[in-house]
C-alpha cells in the first residue's frame, strides 16, 4: 500500500518519517490486512493509560481501508486484530476519537461495540 493513496492534508515525506519513527521507537503499532497478498488497510495504535481505571489502553489513532477494498468487512477485521492486541498486552480496553462529520466512522465504531462517551468533550491546544 503507497502511503500517497491516503495522505491529503500532509508532507508524504513527512508522513513516511513520522510513522517510520513511531514504528522504531516503539511509540506505535500497525497492523495490516492483506488481500491476495495486497495490503488493503491498516491501523495504528497508540499506548496510553486510563486515568480511572489506572490501567493500559489503546488509542486507535488510524484507520484506512484503500477504496478498492471498501465494504468488504476489511474495517471490522482491523478493529477485531485491535481487540486482540489488547487481550495481548493486557490492556483495558481501545479509545477512538471521530469527527462529527465521519458518518462512516459515527456508525462502524458502535456495530463494533464502542460505547460513545457522551460524558467528555475534547479540546486542543496547537502551538
Amino acid at each position: 500500500m503507497r502511503l500517497d493513496n491516503f495522505i491529503t492534508m500532509t508532507d508524504y515525506g513527512k508522513c513516511k518519517q513520522f510513522i517510520q519513527d513511531r514504528l522504531t521507537q516503539e511509540q506505535s503499532h500497525i497492523f495490516l490486512v492483506h488481500v491476495e497478498g495486497k495490503a488493503a488497510g491498516f491501523v495504528q495504535l497508540y499506548e496510553l493509560y486510563h486515568y480511572a481505571k489506572l490501567e493500559k489502553q489503546w488509542l486507535l489513532s488510524d484507520l484506512f481501508v484503500h477504496p478498492d477494498y471498501r465494504g468488504k468487512g476489511l474495517s471490522i477485521a482491523l478493529i477485531d486484530r485491535s481487540k486482540q492486541w489488547c487481550d495481548e498486552t493486557v490492556a483495558c480496553g481501545l479509545m477512538v476519537e471521530t469527527e462529527k462529520t465521519n458518518d462512516i466512522g459515527n456508525k462502524l465504531y458502535p456495530r463494533c461495540d464502542f460505547e460513545y462517551d457522551g460524558l467528555h468533550n475534547y479540546y486542543h491546544w496547537w502551538k
